[in-house]
């Protein structure tokens, strides 16, 4: 079992990692909070897998337990449903010395916080992450929020978990697709500042989804101590942070005009990088035969490498609703070379062009 501390200036949290954590997760709660209700908020898909073994630990610890299961997919991550969770969590009669507990992807773990951030102005929150996506990368870092139909993410808050439970047994129930959807975040973190990870990807994709699973204890470990030392030194994404969004500026654009029913986040993600960094490297910042061996590497993962049919104007449309906007320049972030990025300022025209590289 691995334990990794983000380190905050008001406080800190732990994040176990261990296989077969699921079955301790009340314990883990009640040393972190006490003896409170915990309110386990799930999906369809996650449910039948894995509920009924969460909400055994937790009555074991002595807790006591509501769950609301809610429909799969990035459609749920809107108000409506975010209005559902504050019905369910009155119902429940959640004090703010109580817990809302998010058991799925990034979906249930954005959506879960944001109401554990706004109900009663703040409750205890704690984050297990099902999927390679989550574990990675969202679950950790307190970025909550829901979508708009006009971008991705635009209603949100900086709410830290009280505790993170990551167990990597449940990443064998994923499908293909859900384990693409986490390899993007897991290249990206390679790409933006670990060339060791991105060493070990590149000699494990060959072996397939067995091989790198082979190393998964190591992969997160790599991974959640990146996003955690990040963190600590920038909570509030004002500076350090933003190199987390390496890839995603475009990715967002593509789930935007997709209106979030066409490739997944990590999908996106992938596409994001391999577009920006094709773009970068022709425009000479960033150093030759990166994008090279950064398109082996997805390509090696089974990523998508093709954008969809989608305009570039309302690509580009759509990058300047993101959120690293300001007025007519956009933050991006940019690879030197593997293993290391910066963060450049740039403007519309910067983009043109992009889909024909």
């Amino acid at each position: 079992m691995q334990k990794i501390i983000v380190p905050l200036k008001e406080r800190s949290y732990p994040i176990h990692i261990g296989s077969g954590l699921l079955d301790s997760l009340g314990a883990y709660v009640r040393e972190a909070l006490g003896e409170v209700t915990v309110a386990v908020v799930t999906d369809d898909n996650v449910a039948p897998l894995y509920l009924s073994r969460a909400v055994k630990s937790l009555l074991a610890a002595g807790l006591k337990v509501k769950s609301i299961t809610l429909p799969h997919g990035e459609e749920t991550k809107c108000l409506a449903r975010l209005s559902d969770l504050y019905d369910f969590l009155c119902h429940a009669r959640i004090t703010r010395r109580d817990a809302v507990l998010a058991l799925g992807g990034g979906v249930i773990g954005d959506l879960t916080g944001l109401a554990a951030a706004t109900f009663l102005r703040g409750v205890h929150f704690v984050q297990v992450p099902t999927t390679l996506l989550a574990q990675v990368d969202s679950s950790v870092g307190g970025k909550v929020a829901v979508d708009l139909p006009q971008g991705k993410n635009l209603v949100g808050a900086f709410y830290q978990p009280d505790l993170v439970v990551i167990d990597p047994d449940t990443l064998n129930t994923l499908t293909d697709e859900f384990w693409r959807d986490g390899l993007g975040e897991v290249v990206k973190y390679g790409c933006i500042g670990d060339a060791e990870l991105f060493s070990l990807l590149e000699a494990a994709a060959p072996g397939g989804r067995a091989a790198l699973m082979g190393q998964i204890d190591v992969i997160l470990r790599h991974c959640v101590q990146a996003k955690a030392d990040v963190v600590a030194q920038d909570e509030r994404d004002t500076g350090l942070r933003m190199t987390l969004n390496f890839g995603h500026t475009i990715a967002h654009a593509v789930e935007t005009c997709q209106h979030y029913t066409g490739l997944r986040h990590g999908e996106a993600v992938s596409l994001g990088m391999h577009v920006m960094t094709r773009l970068t490297e022709h425009k000479g910042l960033t150093e030759a035969g990166t994008a090279v061996r950064l398109d082996a590497l997805l390509t090696a993962l089974g990523m998508p490498m093709q954008l969809p049919p989608i305009p570039e104007e309302n690509l580009i449309s759509a990058m300047f609703m993101d959120k690293k906007s300001f007025g007519q320049g956009l933050n991006v972030i940019v690879l030197n070379h593997i293993g290391k990025c910066f963060i450049h300022q740039t403007n519309v025209d910067f983009f043109t062009g992009m889909t024909t590289l």
